[in-house]
């Protein structure tokens, strides 16, 4: 019953968002898709409470790569690439940007967190040019099955399964699978089981 229940009002949340669906494809025709997205993201990112969480999930699913039906997305939450992609069961806490980024399934995002589309969104090797006039790379950013990763952390490289990064963390290079990683920049500083064994991403002298 409760699954029916909440199939039912899946439905209802995307007949809803059907209007700006068609407005965030309007709005894409004059100033892209990325864009819009954001633009998008911003207004559902005020609507509170329940309610607020189906009709974001609802829109998501039309206009991403991928959002699983069971994707939780809080109250505060922008997206700025329509290619990101959100797995089953994810939990994306309030205010949290996410780029071009691919959230597997059971991913716990705290609030605050941001992931960006690699760490290279802006050019700086032109010392004559305003950066904002340098064209950056944009890479996907992967947080493995299981993660969780700690309130207002920077999540900038890859992060592997069942991993925990600490809150303010920034993760600038890839952490491996079950490790625990803090700091700036994110460093390991455990196994996150007894019997696994500890590889750091800390490169060798």
């Amino acid at each position: 019953m409760k699954a029916l229940l909440k199939a039912l009002v899946r439905a209802v949340a995307t007949a809803c968002v059907v209007p700006l669906w068609l407005s965030f494809h309007l709005h894409a025709l004059l100033v892209g898709k990325d864009r819009s997205l954001e633009d998008h993201t911003e207004c559902l990112a005020l609507w509170p409470g329940l309610s607020g969480r189906y009709l974001r999930q609802a829109f998501l699913a039309l206009v991403l790569e991928e959002c699983h039906p069971s994707a939780t997305i809080s109250f505060g939450c922008l997206f700025s690439r329509v290619g990101a992609r959100i797995g089953p069961r994810v939990y994306i806490g309030p205010r949290c940007h996410i780029g071009l980024a691919t959230l597997e399934e059971d991913v716990l995002l705290a609030a605050g967190v941001h992931v960006l589309s690699g760490a290279r969104t802006h050019g700086t090797d032109d010392p004559t040019k305003p950066i904002r006039d340098q064209e950056g790379t944009l890479s996907r950013v992967r947080i493995g099955a299981g993660s969780w990763v700690g309130s207002a952390a920077v999540v900038m490289a890859d992060i592997g399964r069942r991993s925990i990064v600490g809150a303010g963390a920034v993760v600038a290079r890839p952490l491996p699978d079950d490790v625990v990683a803090a700091g700036v920049p994110a460093r390991v500083v455990r196994a996150r089981f007894p019997t696994a064994p500890v590889v750091s991403n800390t490169p060798s002298e």
